[in-house]
């Protein structure tokens, strides 16, 4: 009788042990479902450091600060203007990455600008000289819009330095990190700053280690 019951009793046990898992298996699953964020709020996961809303801020304050500035929007010939990550510095503590700064501004002023600034692509330079090169030696025509003697030479260059500086207590284990964003419009013929953005600073504490590397 004794070995009658056991042999449901150990069943049993083995369910159990097997459902466990599962139901934490489960749960597991649910917790790290991906959710869908606002890029212009405060993220899931936030620390001291750059976020994603900030990028969008500090693209925001740029393109007013420039589009209000008749020298440069206000000119009979739309200036030609160079956006791109080969002149913005992270000497910060934080990894980030810089195309994705400077493409998001790129975008935003090519949009606000309407034609009124004209942008220049050096990161293109490959596929440019090469399909001038098609055109000259008669394999490829001259396209819709004809040929010129010389590629777009640039008047500015937007540049731009993200820097930090950290803090910690020792016995609390704050973090304290101040991050800032300078652009600065450079003259490529002059070598003038005809423009310097306000500073676009970011004072965050942290008491958790949640520390941008």
């Amino acid at each position: 009788m004794g070995k009658e019951w056991a042999a449901p009793a150990a069943v049993a046990a083995g369910l159990m042990m097997a459902i466990v898992p599962a139901a934490a298996a489960d749960r597991n699953r649910k917790g790290t479902q991906a959710m869908e964020l606002d890029p212009t709020s405060r993220g899931a996961i936030f620390g001291t450091g750059l976020e994603s809303r900030d990028i969008d801020q500090m693209s925001d304050s740029v393109v007013r600060e420039l589009m209000s500035r008749p020298d440069l929007v206000g000119t009979s010939t739309p200036p030609r203007v160079v956006v791109d990550s080969e002149k913005f510095y992270n000497n910060s503590s934080q990894r980030i990455d810089r195309d994705m700064i400077t493409s998001a501004l790129r975008a935003s002023l090519n949009r606000a600008a309407a034609g009124r600034i004209r942008f220049v692509s050096r990161e293109s330079m490959d596929i440019v000289m090469r399909e001038r090169e098609l055109k000259r030696t008669g394999i490829a025509d001259e396209g819709t819009r004809g040929t010129t003697q010389g590629v777009s030479g640039v008047d500015y260059q937007l540049v731009g330095k993200l820097t930090s500086l950290d803090s910690r207590d020792g016995r609390s284990g704050l973090v304290q990190r101040r991050t800032q964003v300078v652009f600065e419009l450079v003259d490529l013929e002059t070598g003038d700053l005809p423009w310097t953005g306000n500073p676009y600073v970011i004072l965050r504490a942290s008491g958790d280690d949640v520390v941008y590397r």
